[in-house]
């Protein structure tokens, strides 16, 4: 805010207005990815982002401690909150996450929503990626207080492999807030004296105005596949997880990052003049050099195609998600026969 041009007040008096934005605003927000810095210095990248674009600016975001399995901490988020208030900001909005996106953690939302409650603040949940979970009566479980949110995100485009993008907001208000907060009115648009009902009309609601029809794609997978369809196809990719990590404890050379709880399995993979070496004061460096030398050689074969990063204190480790319909068990042994072969020689 400090390099931004002053806007003009009401009453001429532009200090006031830039006072107002700094210090009235202040949003408390889960530590969701940490992209390889300290927790205290980095969270969601989009979070920050949306904190810019809405003018209130990056220092308004205030990060929350997770726990080693990455979810947030609920008595830290009660702590920043005491912090913020005690500073003179107003604390209005706690971002938590059901599926992050290097762990796969579910944040504690019914801890948390008890805390939003006790302070009157708007908790929104970025169930973008784990949203879809609900879906299934077994893992559902995941999501347990996220029926006390005020607005949840989610993609279907992502775990239901909707086409891409299939992106939806979910509000408990009812009063039109979409359109109370974005409608412009503009008559020569969304007239009001329609022979159908206006209200079908969305343009008015968000900000971009003309958009592809995300809620067609998903109603078409959902009648093609049915409720027990979707259900299937969410079970089936915590199954071949979990393939996938039992096939992990059995080889040399792989080694977990954490067990998962959603379909991200984390690991590393451990050459052959690694092993046994774990002692070294060079192990982690050299072990994090791995997956970038992998990645690049499964890239210029075009065998396959699996992320790495950083994560915190650990050195990078391959993340596999298991969300592709089509994958199989024989798929998962490619996976790891594959990476044996490509660092055999490391």
């Amino acid at each position: 805010m400090a390099d931004s041009k002053l806007l003009p007040s009401l009453d001429g008096d532009p200090v006031a207005v830039e006072t107002l934005l700094q210090d009235v605003f202040g949003i408390v927000v889960d530590e969701a990815i940490r992209k390889g810095t300290s927790a205290s210095e980095k969270c969601h990248y989009s979070i920050n982002k949306g904190a810019a674009f809405l003018g209130l600016g990056t220092d308004s975001v205030r990060v929350v401690k997770a726990d080693e399995r990455g979810k947030m901490i609920p008595e830290d988020l009660e702590r920043q909150i005491s912090l913020a208030e005690a500073e003179g900001a107003v604390p209005f909005l706690v971002s938590a996450t059901s599926g992050t996106t290097v762990l796969g953690a579910f944040d504690p939302l019914d801890a948390i929503a008890d805390v939003c409650q006790h302070h009157g603040l708007w908790l929104h949940v970025d169930a973008a990626w784990g949203g879809s979970v609900l879906l299934s009566q077994t893992h559902r479980h995941l999501l347990d207080g996220i029926q006390r949110a005020d607005s949840v995100a989610w993609n279907p485009h992502k775990l239901l492999a909707a086409g891409l993008q299939c992106s939806a907001l979910l509000l408990q208000d009812t009063s039109n807030l979409l359109k109370r907060c974005h409608g412009s009115q503009a008559s020569y648009l969304f007239q009001q004296d329609k022979f159908y009902d206006v209200a079908l009309d969305t343009g008015d609601k968000v900000v971009q105005c003309g958009r592809r029809v995300d809620c067609l794609k998903l109603w078409l997978m959902w009648k093609a596949q049915g409720g027990q369809g979707l259900e299937h196809r969410i079970d089936q990719a915590f199954a071949l997880a979990r393939y996938l990590v039992e096939e992990i404890k059995k080889r040399e050379g792989f080694e977990l990052v954490m067990e998962p709880e959603f379909v991200n399995v984390c690991f590393w993979f451990v050459p052959p003049s690694l092993r046994g070496k774990q002692a070294s004061p060079d192990y982690s460096e050299r072990l994090s050099q791995v997956a970038p030398v992998l990645k690049e050689r499964m890239v210029k074969e075009g065998s396959m195609m699996i992320g790495y990063q950083p994560h915190g204190s650990r050195g990078n480790f391959f993340r596999m998600v298991v969300a592709n319909p089509t994958l199989t068990c024989a798929d998962i042994d490619f996976l790891l026969n594959e990476l044996e072969r490509l660092g055999q020689d490391l």
